[in-house]
């Protein structure tokens, strides 16, 4: 096919809606708040969204504008407000770890120990890991990963197996916007740290994918089925919403 002059710029133009705008701040009480404006032709209506470093994101739905994505803010201003600081108060993750440093793993806060034969300690874990490296969170990570890569596949399997439903495929990724998901092939891709959370909440978003086998959506249908699947999912939901930093 041959590609025209036209065809280049409206290609260019599309590439363009995806773009955010520079960031804006927006006061917020006593707060200066980024705010990203973003275009989205696929989206249906004004979305607002605080960030977990603490900014704001504004979508403007195909035929939009500005001034109704401004109004649309300046409407929930105060939802904003209370999400801001629920983003506050959440805890944040160390960004160097060391012998000492307290993180979450199987949804407690665990102090790391290092072991008089080497190694170290974490929770009930014993992890082989040298006490050489003056951070030591990229090798506990990939311990994590090594163990979500043994644990997730076979509880999905379980769990599956439980409620009657064929998963063709399990993997495990290192995401950094979501949890789970789940393809319409019934192959379900889990976040690795799954194994840092609650048990609860580990199996409500194995659930949470399971469910999408019986409905491949977020109907009302879908709720329904998750509910019947794990019915205290609304704990598990509001623990994953309070801890969302855990995904950065």
């Amino acid at each position: 096919m041959r590609f025209t002059v036209r065809m280049f710029f409206s290609f260019i133009r599309r590439i363009r809606e995806h773009e955010p705008a520079p960031p804006e701040f927006l006061q917020v009480g006593a707060r200066t708040v980024p705010l990203l404006i973003v275009r989205n032709p696929r989206a249906r209506r004004y979305l607002l969204r605080v960030q977990p470093d603490g900014s704001a994101r504004v979508t403007i739905p195909r035929g939009g504008s500005r001034t109704d994505a401004e109004s649309f803010v300046e409407r929930n201003r105060g939802w904003l407000e209370k999400q801001l600081e629920l983003v506050q108060a959440q805890p944040r993750v160390p960004k160097v770890w060391q012998a000492g440093t307290e993180i979450l793993f199987r949804g407690e806060l665990v102090r790391i120990e290092a072991l008089a034969n080497g190694g170290f300690r974490i929770g009930a874990e014993v992890l082989p890991i040298s006490n050489t490296h003056a951070d030591l969170r990229p090798a506990f990570e990939w311990q994590f990963r090594w163990l979500a890569s043994k644990e997730l596949p076979a509880r999905v399997l379980e769990l599956a197996a439980q409620h009657r439903l064929a998963v063709q495929r399990v993997t495990v990724r290192n995401q950094r916007m979501r949890w789970g998901s789940c393809s319409r092939h019934g192959a379900i891709s889990l976040n690795w740290r799954l194994v840092l959370i609650p048990v609860f909440v580990r199996d409500y978003v194995i659930l949470h994918e399971l469910a999408h086998l019986r409905e491949m959506n977020h109907s009302i249908r879908f709720w329904g089925e998750v509910e019947r699947l794990c019915p205290d999912y609304r704990m598990a939901e509001k623990w994953l919403r309070a801890n969302r930093q855990l995904l950065r």
